[in-house]
């Protein structure tokens, strides 16, 4: 992977089956969180849930949530070019980009998250909650701390960047292909 500079973030003008997904994980882990705070720490399994779900899209590209935002008729934008045929939606699973990342990271993360805070403590209920705010965060604005952090790192986005996004990381990128 390259380093790069710039500004990663994802199309905001539509509302599009994963930017949907986001915001209604987002709303679980929040939900979740907090009902595991003030009203009994079980509820952090539906965190474990969303976060084996989570892993579940990064691995296999098979989504429950985006099913039925897809039946709902939300138009996808990760999704394979060839449909299944029960027409399933699936995110492209053919390599290992940004936001097939960004699944398989929240997943673990939140997961461990979760059983630390029943077994550990229940200060790790901080952390699911701030993931369930970057991810409305994310949803509501493209912008995600997680998903900068892996696109500095080099790893290439399906989403973004389209015309006039990440510009200064495509000029950067650019300047040192003519150098090398």
């Amino acid at each position: 992977m390259a380093f790069r500079s710039g500004i990663y973030i994802v199309p905001t003008d539509r509302w599009y089956i994963e930017r949907a997904v986001w915001l209604i994980a987002g709303g679980v882990l929040l939900t979740s969180t907090g009902l595991a705070l003030w009203v009994q720490p079980y509820w952090i399994l539906l965190v474990i849930a969303t976060g084996l779900a989570s892993i579940t899209v990064s691995l296999t590209g098979f989504c429950i949530v985006g099913n039925i935002l897809y039946r709902l008729g939300f138009k996808p934008k990760l999704a394979e070019e060839t449909p299944t045929p029960a027409k399933w939606y699936r995110i492209r699973t053919d390599s290992w980009y940004l936001e097939r990342r960004i699944y398989l990271a929240v997943g673990i993360n939140i997961s461990i998250a979760s059983v630390l805070s029943l077994v550990h403590s229940p200060w790790w209920l901080a952390f699911t909650g701030f993931v369930g705010v970057a991810m409305v965060w994310f949803a509501a604005t493209g912008f995600c701390i997680m998903a900068n952090g892996l696109y500095w790192l080099g790893a290439e986005p399906r989403l973004a960047p389209e015309a006039g996004q990440c510009r200064m990381a495509r000029r950067t990128t650019a300047a040192r292909t003519r150098a090398a």
